[in-house]
């Protein structure tokens, strides 16, 4: 007789194989079919959680950073979904901006110079409008749930409406102003650049000491002839700019024996530098140059000399070189002493007519330079000052970069729009004081965040927040032409959001003033020029805030939001954007938490590159190993600093994912025939190794929770795994096949086990929807009738703690057993039994010996041996103490079992009396 047929084998149609990259697709596509997150809100009316989406730029493919972005917060938002609240996520797109504006000036080329704004807009919006479809359902193949229907969009009508209402709201509140001020400006994208706009990469610059004669004044004063003062600067191009040289008001300088007059505290680096043989002259105050003059060797202009706290002993000469139109302290410094900001160079990066206006360059030379791009104009200034120029090098050193453009940005004084971080117009606060007392009642993943914004906002400037381009919302602001102010009229901004609401922000262009101002208006349109600035579209991300969970548009959460969550870049970015425009608007943060992840990098740690060949795109993992390992990879990854991804570790993941499959498999297949619910199997009469198990469950299970809800998804999933490999199936499922397989079909003993399953499957596969979310959905739709309890997916799930605390010492059953399997190791590699049912243990521990016999054989089952006993004969193949008790392994003398394999047979090819109870029944 085949005894295969009679046992109770495993049974489940969830498969071993997964073949995720063929199966995920219809099963997310089912989701969107059943609108999964109208369930989902349906499920839990109630809003608990807000995650807000900070907004992808509307352009290109999305690569491995957005895929690690949206999982993250898809798995956040599961998490407290999963726990019982109710939750929004309200997925949004930036739309305007410089990248979308220049892929459409390539695509038109000439033509874009004669076409009207609002058909240059009309082509951005089509180029954003495409982008967002596919990256939309490039996101929802990922696996992420989310209000895909219903959208933020900052370039609907509504919405720009909004973010113009919240720049109205600004300027109401006194912290708008308008002002020439030197700002970074990327001359290849040709727009002023708000600081989060540049990034920092290494470029070889000119290092140049430059000596100025002494004017009259100043050498008479000094008591001197011929002396010169020396400045040291990188950007040569600069110096026809300058109106000034700042010294250290606290500090003493120097005339060298050379006539050289630098700073008494550098004068050591000085002599490094072979300028001076160090030998001192003279020594002065600085404060006997202040209001004295130097002369520029360019272009004879008298240079004036201002004292300055920003002039530093760390480098230099300890003379700083001032060109007010080209940087922020020399800016300060001059508008203190009442200096002209010079601006000789034009949007493009070159020279204009101001060299030739301000008398800047002699005559012979104006028609070289005009024109000329100031990066190529170093080696000619070099060459004009000729030994003036005391020394001249060239080093590396980290310089601000367009990060849209990539090309190196300059400092340039031009009439912008500034959000005023020192104005005392918040009841009698700076909106830098109320932001950094809104930080205090945020809390940070990880906490370091709150020490990296807070030293950003301290030291931050005004927001440089107008742009000199197309695509984007309009500060639309009358101004009158005669005086040049603007107007701040409630009822004309009021008017104007209306008519943008309406018809989009491509009214500002289209309509005539008449047409913008409301029909009782008291101004006069022709009186009347409009501002044709745009907003930086960083505050257009920073006040979605308002636009999204503020305006009522969208069924979005509340406001402020449970949460931010983006890359740690994001400090200098829409965190702060967004921070700075909720304080100033109602003087707290738009957010109650923010999370930061790292940037992906690759095996080596380094940043991924096309040109290194080292990118991985999320379309080719989920084609190679699936959605669900990529969605692993990030519950498994410390996302806290730069993640690793590469095909080795997605291998290693999907080693991980099998046993979790495997072990998800071995539980529905053996719980198929539970004739029971939930609330039942609690009340089981568990057996010893069930209680065992249950209590592991319980307690790694809790652990488990409390890091997937304080975010620590790596930790938990590592405690999570280590014991479904170790407790689960490496001692508990092993154990229980015999007793499932063989036992009576309505034994006691495989009820109990099968409950005790049964319990741990439902606990386990809520406590992982948030990551494997199809995994479960899959398992959830396999699953036998105990698991589902009116359940119809995985949406339907809620955590399930199991609170199991059974009072067992199982100290002594896992150091014996530990202890009994290397002896059965060293057997097997000897080859004197194939299996550890050809064993029995004999032992003098009472404790042993009471367990077994109070709990049905559970103890030899433990051991996985064919009995345990106090006394006993046959060869001793091993033996072993363990607290203080002996325990000796013999070679069984009794027959296999054909059925069970257990050597618990009177005879050869004879049930045992279990078996054969089993068949009788």
């Amino acid at each position: 007789m085949d005894y295969k047929d009679t046992l109770r084998l495993p049974n489940t149609s969830f498969a071993m194989r997964a073949d995720l990259s063929q199966n995920e697709a219809k099963r997310f596509t089912s989701w969107d079919e059943k609108k999964i997150y109208e369930k989902m809100k349906k499920a839990r009316k109630s809003v608990d959680f807000t995650l807000h989406d900070g907004p992808p730029y509307a352009n290109g493919h999305i690569h491995i950073g957005h895929a690690l972005n949206k999982i993250l917060k898809d798995i956040i938002v599961k998490t407290h979904y999963f726990n019982g609240e109710g939750v929004r996520f309200t997925p949004g797109w930036d739309c305007h901006g410089l990248p979308i504006e220049q892929q459409v000036e390539n695509k038109l080329g000439q033509a874009k110079k004669t076409m009207e704004k609002s058909a240059i807009r009309e082509h951005c919006r089509a180029w954003a409008k495409e982008f967002i479809q596919i990256q939309k359902n490039e996101f929802k193949s990922l696996g992420c749930v989310a209000d895909w229907d219903e959208p933020y969009l900052t370039m609907k009508f509504a919405f720009e409406a909004d973010i113009y209402r919240a720049l109205c709201a600004v300027a109401k509140n006194g912290l708008l102003i308008e002002r020439s001020k030197p700002v970074f400006w990327s001359w290849a994208a040709r727009s002023a650049l708000a600081e989060a706009e540049v990034e920092y990469q290494d470029k070889e610059d000119y290092s140049i000491f430059v000596a100025f004669e002494l004017d009259d004044d100043a050498s008479k004063k000094l008591g001197v002839n011929g002396a010169k003062a020396v400045i040291w600067t990188t950007t040569p191009w600069t110096l026809l700019a300058n109106q000034g040289i700042s010294l250290n008001p606290n500090e003493t300088y120097i005339i060298s024996e050379e006539n050289l007059i630098f700073a008494k505290p550098l004068l050591e680096n000085l002599v490094a530098n072979g300028l001076t043989s160090g030998k001192i002259i003279k020594e002065f105050s600085s404060k006997e140059l202040e209001g004295l003059h130097a002369i520029n060797p360019l272009n004879e202009r008298k240079s004036l000399f201002m004292l300055g706290e920003h002039v530093l002993m760390d480098g230099g000469t300890g003379l700083v070189h001032t060109a007010p139109g080209h940087g922020e302290d020399d800016y300060f410094v001059s508008l203190k002493y009442g200096l002209e900001v010079l601006m000789p160079v034009d949007e493009n990066g070159c020279y204009d007519e101001t060299l030739r206006s301000k008398k800047l360059l002699k005559d012979e030379l104006l028609d070289e330079f005009i024109g000329m791009h100031i990066f190529k104009a170093n080696d000619k200034i070099i060459e004009l000052l000729g030994q003036n120029a005391l020394k001249v090098g060239k080093f590396i050193h980290s310089y601000p970069h367009c990060w849209r453009t990539h090309k190196p940005v300059i400092y340039r004084a031009t009439k912008q729009w500034f959000i005023a971080m020192d104005e005392p117009k918040l009841n009698g606060k700076t909106l830098r004081q109320v932001a950094l007392k809104a930080l205090d009642d945020v809390k940070f993943y990880p906490e370091n965040g709150r020490n990296r914004i807070s030293s950003m906002i301290e030291n931050r400037p005004d927001w440089c927040i107008s742009r000199q381009r197309d695509w984007g919302v309009p500060i639309a602001f009358f101004r009158h032409k005669s005086t040049k102010e603007p107007i701040f009229d409630e009822a004309v901004m009021s008017h104007i959001a209306n008519i943008f609401e309406k018809q989009g922000a491509d009214a500002w262009w289209s309509m005539q003033i008449s047409e913008l101002l409301p029909s009782n208006s008291a101004y006069n349109a022709d009186e009347l020029e409009k501002v044709y600035d745009i907003l930086d579209v960083w505050f257009d991300s920073g006040s979605t805030w308002n636009a999204v969970l503020k305006s009522g548009r969208y069924d979005s959460g509340t406001y402020p939001s449970s949460m931010y969550l983006e890359g740690s870049d994001q400090h200098r970015g829409w965190f702060q954007s967004s921070l700075l425009l909720s304080c100033a608007i109602n003087a707290h943060a738009p957010y109650k938490s923010v999370l930061t992840h790292g940037f992906t990098v690759d095996a080596k740690g380094e940043k991924m590159s096309k040109s290194k060949g080292n990118v991985v795109a999320p379309d080719k993992i989920a084609k190679e190993f699936g959605v669900e390992i990529l969605r692993l990879w990030v519950g498994l990854s410390d996302y806290s600093g730069d993640l690793k991804i590469s095909n080795d570790i997605l291998k290693q993941n999907t080693e991980q994912y099998r046993k979790i499959r495997n072990t998800i498999r071995f539980l529905l297949a053996n719980i198929n025939d539970l004739n029971t619910n939930l609330n039942e199997a609690k009340k089981a009469n568990f057996t010893l190794i069930d209680k065992w198990i249950l209590n592991k469950a319980s307690a790694v299970f809790s652990d488990v929770g409390e890091c997937f809800r304080a975010y620590d998804f790596a930790k938990g999933f590592n405690g999570l795994l280590n014991f479904l490999s170790s407790d689960l199936s490496g001692i508990y499922l092993d154990i229980c096949k015999d007793r499932l397989y063989c036992d009576h079909i309505n034994s006691a003993r495989r009820y109990s086990a099968q409950c005790a399953m049964a319990l741990i499957a439902r606990s386990l596969l809520a406590l992982i929807a948030p990551v494997l979310t199809y995994t479960v959905d899959e398992a959830m739709h396999s699953a036998p009738s105990v698991l589902k309890e009116n359940m119809q997916d995985a949406f339907d799930l809620t955590q399930y703690p199991l609170n199991f605390n059974y009072e067992i010492e199982d100290n002594l059953l896992l150091a014996s057993r530990e202890k009994l399997n290397e002896i059965v190791d060293s057997l097997k590699k000897q080859k004197l039994i194939k299996s550890t049912l050809e064993l029995e243990i004999i032992t003098n521990s009472r404790r042993i010996l009471a367990m077994n016999e109070n709990n049905g054989g559970d103890i030899q089952d433990w051991y996985m041996v064919s009995a345990i006993m106090a006394d006993g004969e046959g060869e001793i193949l091993g033996e072993f103490e363990c607290e203080e008790a002996n325990f000796r392994i013999i070679k069984s003398k009794a027959h296999k079992c054909p059925r069970c394999w257990k050597l618990a047979s009177t005879q050869e090819n004879t049930l045992c009396v279990r078996c054969d109870e089993a068949l009788r029944a």
